[in-house]
């Protein structure tokens, strides 16, 4: 039996980009990512992505497991918004439209509802055959608000409060292939109950 089932959820991709910046975070306009109207996934990301890689090193994510800077499988390839959600964090900003840029976003996708919250390891899969595992929740961090300041000025501080729990996820590729603006991706989800005890881990 398949372990992972598809559903009836669909998102349509309203945005592609491509950060290719200096990986060193502090450089002015590091996190910026430029927009694409398609891009080839290969098994290491998007090509020419800052980010792609079979590997990585640990960042602050997973310091509970592993100390900063120590070389671990790369399941941060592409981070991926929901429009839905950038338009309610755009809100609580007081802004009419934040730039996906300005937040290193790899993709935005509209039309799956609480986006931020499918489960992990779920799959994107889009006409082309090409497939996204989800990682995690992308949680927010202060550097994306350091880009927004640079083009609104005042506004930077707002967006980590903002974007709680709408950050989108992280997610790698599992399957090469090109994605498009305007391709609809199939969620798939992995076909098995909640956790029973997963309260009492997090307690």
């Amino acid at each position: 039996m398949p372990a992972l089932k598809p559903t009836s959820f669909t998102a349509r991709i309203t945005w592609l980009g491509r950060n290719t910046n200096p990986a060193d975070s502090s450089v002015p306009g590091a996190l910026r990512s430029e927009p694409l109207e398609s891009v080839a996934a290969t098994l290491e990301g998007f090509e020419g992505e800052v980010h792609s890689g079979f590997s990585r090193l640990s960042c602050s994510r997973v310091t509970s497991q592993h100390p900063r800077g120590t070389e671990i499988g790369n399941a941060r390839q592409l981070s991926i918004l929901s429009a839905e959600e950038l338009a309610l964090i755009a809100q609580k900003m007081g802004v009419d439209a934040i730039d996906p840029g300005l937040l290193g976003a790899s993709m935005v996708v509209e039309g799956i509802p609480d986006f931020s919250h499918i489960p992990p390891s779920s799959r994107l899969q889009g006409p082309s055959g090409a497939t996204l595992v989800v990682d995690m929740q992308n949680r927010p961090c202060i550097l994306p608000g350091r880009e927004i300041e640079t083009d609104m000025p005042g506004l930077g501080k707002l967006f980590k409060p903002a974007a709680r729990n709408l950050r989108g996820v992280t997610a790698w590729v599992e399957r090469a292939g090109a994605f498009s603006v305007g391709d609809t991706l199939v969620l798939h989800i992995p076909d098995q109950m909640v956790w029973a005890h997963l309260a009492e881990a997090r307690a």
